[in-house]
């Protein structure tokens, strides 16, 4: 969920002039402290992904399937090279 500009000034407004730490101001206003922290750091919500996506080898993961058809799912994803909630 992502909380409009104005709720964020809103909350760091609360905590500077009492003096609030970061997880004061946080329970006051109900929402978690590492958000307070990113807001006083950059106010504008990312627009961006920073993180790269992965994609699944589909063919490698069809030629596991054919040789090993009973494997376990976290057996499948180490032999391919993703995670096991990418497999399930």
């Amino acid at each position: 969920m992502t909380y409009s500009i104005d709720f964020r000034k809103k909350v760091l407004s609360i905590t500077a002039p009492e003096n609030l730490t970061f997880l004061a101001g946080s329970k006051r206003v109900g929402v978690g402290q590492a958000s307070v922290v990113r807001w006083s750091q950059n106010l504008e919500p990312p627009r961006t992904r920073t993180k790269p996506t992965v994609k699944i080898p589909w063919e490698a993961l069809a030629q596991d399937v054919e040789e090993h058809p009973e494997s376990y799912q976290y057996k499948r994803a180490a032999r391919v090279g993703v995670s096991r909630q990418g497999i399930a």
